[in-house]
């Protein structure tokens, strides 16, 4: 996923055309990441079975709630750069840190997943919040710091559940 300054509408900004177009691109990769972590939060949402069912349906629940909230924010700052969203469930699931899910196991699996799954998330970010910062795009990158914050947390109330 690739974007080109000359794919970028025309604005003013104090943020280069280039750092722009770079940041959107690592957004891009966010937003894919986001939405696969996001549709398999509420896989284990739907798939949770066992004494720990109504503790980790209610946890799950608003993890993925927090989840589509910040899908549509990392959307809305791609466009805010002046770049288009990516498209497309394989462009989200080819550009993803993490892997797509197509079957589980019992409970301790869904969780140990989710908890991975969640930092790994967060230390792609993290990785972006540091290109942010070289581009003074500092809208972006305290974005980026408040989703590690709630990544890092639902990986530890994912853990701290088993």
């Amino acid at each position: 996923m690739t974007i080109k300054t000359a794919d970028l509408r025309d604005m003013k900004s104090d943020i280069k055309q280039a750092d722009r177009a770079k940041m959107a691109e690592k957004l891009g990769q966010a937003l894919a990441s986001t939405y696969v972590l996001y549709q398999k939060t509420q896989s284990v949402h739907w798939n949770v079975t066992g004494p720990l069912f109504v503790s980790v349906h209610k946890l799950t629940e608003g993890q993925y709630e927090d989840l589509a909230a910040s899908i549509d924010e990392i959307a809305e700052r791609i466009r805010a750069l002046g770049a288009k969203t990516p498209v497309g469930l394989s462009t989200y699931i080819n550009n993803s840190v993490i892997d797509d899910q197509v079957e589980w196991g019992d409970v301790e699996a869904m969780l140990k997943q989710l908890s991975g799954d969640n930092l790994a998330v967060a230390d792609q970010m993290r990785e972006f919040v540091k290109v942010a910062e070289e581009a003074d795009d500092v809208f972006t990158a305290d974005l980026l710091t408040t989703r590690i914050g709630a990544l890092e947390e639902a990986s530890w109330m994912l853990s701290a559940s088993l």
